[in-house]
């Protein structure tokens, strides 16, 4: 299915046509961390250091590169305060309250389907 382009740039949205800028949005859409990220942020504005520690196993350097891509796209915003030291928020935007629905809904079906995805023969040991 493809959906005519409103800003007139392209024909078609389309995800599965090779050139389609969709894909740039589901690259982004689709990264781990960017969906685990978004969940956290769903609670309320974050600082780095919440995040951080709220997703386990991310280090800072993706953490920081996570942030920066899912801001350009839109779906952050990064507040600054003027304070000693440097308060910084991450907080979702409309786009991103939107999103986080359907990413929340993705991570709780591999919640609940885990165990049954383990059997089918995936040999990765479980690690939570």
């Amino acid at each position: 299915m493809s959906i005519p382009c409103t800003t007139g740039q392209h024909d078609d949205h389309d995800v599965f046509a090779a050139q389609c800028p969709c894909r740039d949005v589901l690259d982004v859409l689709a990264s781990k961390w960017s969906a685990l990220a978004i969940g956290a942020m769903a609670e309320g504005p974050q600082r780095f250091g919440s995040l951080q520690r709220r997703l386990q196993g991310v280090s800072p350097k993706v953490l920081t590169s996570t942030l920066r891509k899912l801001e350009l796209h839109g779906f952050v915003d990064r507040t600054v305060y003027p304070a000693v030291p440097l308060h910084v928020e991450y907080e979702l935007t409309e786009l991103g309250r939107g999103v986080a629905v359907p990413l929340g809904q993705l991570r709780g079906w591999v919640e609940l389907h885990l165990d049954e995805i383990r059997s089918a023969g995936a040999d990765e040991p479980a690690r939570c």
